[in-house]
């Protein structure tokens, strides 16, 4: 039986030949390894990349999201206990990073279709604020699974407010959409104010380790965000403001600067396989996502980072995990992609788990990621497939 792992992180790194070897060599040979030139080179190419002015290379995504938001504190657009809008259904770094800077989640239920943010929910979020006496100044749309949020409806509803529009952009490098009624192609990284990207190894773009950037055409930002990650210092042993300590080391920036250059074949593969699932995975239990919109240059408004099924018995009982075992028997491993949603961990109960998030909770118990990756054969592709296809309802159909 064919066995089809869900991310093959070691097949990735070798697809690379010797190019990732080379880069780290060349670190180690040059014996600086912090902030030096691998960095430089790295955070100009993934600006440019994403159609933005500056990049700051940080130590993973979390703090990337924290320290984007600390440093519209310091620069005076966000007071302590301001609301953040935040999506209901995400991965729990973005409610740590609004916390972790002072300020407040303020979650809105995700579309049901798009599991991303919309206007409505975000217009409700912000009503929810005003009643509880919450002060919101910002919104953090996630574009979960590789997808993009709405970010045209966002950034004017956010401008008519005198809102921040900040991506958490985790999963959705290279993802690309149409703005406006020109031609012009804007990338993630380049939709909001800010926005902070993780490089966990099994990101569309990942590094060896942990490693994060923040991505921004507002320069006062870029300057205090390199600061407080710094320590909040700007030159040695001069500490402006009580900082702490992020930075995207040389060579993890070296593997990024290489892995950087295959990134849009590597999405397109990802479509390939996800159009193909779309196409020929016809199982009445198992709710697929909706189409990515092509745009331009084979750019879409999803890069598929994660491919998400839900699955539900006529009676609307969720046989997720019926059908993640059932893939199981058959050699198909998968993920699940949140089984908990924030409000419902440990870490946020106190403050949300009196309040339901149905949208959240529902996605929450339906939802298993199936393997996908720019590597995959066409007979692994075939025996995903085939695996759903079969599935009846129970675990061993």
């Amino acid at each position: 039986m064919i066995q089809v792992p869900y991310y093959p992180l070691k097949r990735v790194v070798e697809s690379f030949g010797q190019e990732l070897q080379q880069a780290t060599t060349r670190v180690v040979d040059s014996g600086w390894f912090i902030r030096g030139k691998e960095c430089a080179s790295f955070e100009a190419d993934f600006a440019a990349y994403c159609g933005a002015k500056y990049c700051v290379g940080v130590g993973n995504g979390l703090e990337a999201l924290s320290l984007i938001l600390k440093g519209y504190v310091a620069l005076g657009r966000l007071d302590l206990g301001d609301g953040v809008i935040v999506p209901s259904n995400t991965f729990i770094a973005t409610w740590l990073a609004v916390k972790a800077a002072g300020l407040v989640p303020m979650p809105a239920e995700p579309d049901a279709q798009t599991f991303v943010l919309n206007l409505n929910s975000v217009h409700d979020a912000l009503i929810h604020g005003q009643y509880s006496g919450v002060r919101v100044k910002a919104i953090l749309a996630v574009h979960l699974y590789g997808r993009l949020c709405p970010m045209e409806k966002l950034r004017a509803f956010a401008d008519e407010r005198d809102l921040l529009l900040l991506e958490d952009a985790a999963q959705a490098h290279g993802a690309a959409m149409s703005w406006g009624d020109s031609s012009e192609i804007r990338r993630a990284g380049n939709l909001g104010d800010a926005a902070g990207f993780s490089f966990y190894p099994g990101k569309n773009l990942g590094a060896l380790g942990d490693a994060g950037a923040v991505v921004t055409n507002d320069e006062l930002l870029a300057n205090a965000v390199r600061k407080i990650a710094n320590y909040g210092s700007e030159k040695k042993y001069v500490h402006e403001c009580v900082g702490e300590n992020s930075r995207l080391d040389e060579i993890q920036a070296a593997v990024l600067d290489v892995k950087l250059k295959r990134l849009d074949v590597d999405n397109a593969r990802r479509n390939e396989i996800a159009n193909r699932y779309l196409a020929e995975m016809k199982n009445p239990l198992v709710k697929l996502p909706r189409a990515a919109t092509a745009q331009e240059n084979n750019l879409a408004d999803n890069v598929w980072h994660i491919f998400p099924v839900h699955c539900e018995l006529p009676n609307g009982e969720s046989c997720r995990d019926a059908l993640q075992q059932h893939l199981k028997n058959r050699g198909v491993e998968t993920l699940v992609h949140y089984p908990t949603p924030p409000h419902l961990q440990k870490a946020f109960v106190d403050a949300y788990g009196v309040v339901d998030y149905p949208v959240a909770e529902k996605l929450a118990r339906e939802e298993l990621s199936l393997p996908l990756h720019p590597l995959m054969t066409d007979e692994e592709i075939q025996v995903v497939i085939d695996a759903v296809n079969s599935f009846n309802g129970e675990s061993n159909g």
